[in-house]
């Protein structure tokens, strides 16, 4: 089992479960063009947000960690008439790109606002409740993050986090790497927290060997 083949599968199903969408390939090459690291979701995890929010019946979002709008848009896209999203990005220049993308996706900031500035300082600004939150950000604060979701969330609120399985280094709990401490701390968070309801899954992919969380607030 190697990286190239799971490459190769998730090309497939893309090709069997996707449709060519023009503003999405628009936004990761931008994205790409401006030198930002190629960490967006990718197309099948993008449709799998989308499908978890509208599962959901989401009509408010929480996104923390913008990057350069691309999974902004497979979530915005989930939300209804009247629905909103709010999204944290750290660096300005990022979220001035995602800002282009999701103006040319067809969300202004009437529907999708961006805030910029570190999420631990944004994050408290805001006012919720969120039905749907999606953390892509740095994982050193993941436990952080986790807990500001769900100061933020009502009972029912979908949380999904990425990376957390950081290439099967999160079952090392000698690893000293900042960011699979933050995913462990968030694990020891979660751990018989009775005010989550949460489990995790492994992927492959074009991604590499990762994973991600999902839970629901009690």
């Amino acid at each position: 089992m190697t990286r190239e083949l799971w490459t190769r599968v998730d090309d497939y199903l893309n090709d069997a479960l996707l449709s060519a969408d023009p503003v999405l390939e628009a936004a990761l090459a931008d994205s790409g063009a401006a030198g930002l690291p190629p960490i967006a979701v990718s197309p099948s995890q993008g449709k799998l947000l989308h499908l978890l929010a509208v599962t959901a019946g989401a009509r408010s979002i929480l996104e923390i960690g913008t990057l350069g709008g691309y999974s902004t848009i497979w979530l915005a896209r989930a939300l209804p008439p009247g629905g909103h999203l709010v999204t944290c990005e750290y660096e300005p220049r990022h979220a001035k790109l995602a800002r282009a993308n999701l103006d040319r996706a067809g969300f202004g900031a009437d529907v999708a606002e961006i805030r910029v500035g570190a999420a631990l300082d944004t994050l408290p600004t805001l006012t919720g409740p969120f039905d749907f939150v999606f953390i892509d950000a740095d994982k050193a604060n993941l436990a952080a993050y986790v807990e500001a979701a769900f100061s933020l969330s009502r009972q029912g609120t979908t949380i999904v986090a990425d990376n957390v399985i950081r290439g099967g280094a999160v079952a090392d709990p000698t690893d000293t790497d900042r960011s699979v401490r933050g995913v462990r701390e968030m694990f020891d968070l979660l751990h018989e927290d009775d005010r989550f309801d949460a489990t995790a899954v492994q992927t492959v992919g074009d991604k590499g060997y990762d994973g991600f969380l999902l839970a629901r607030i009690r």
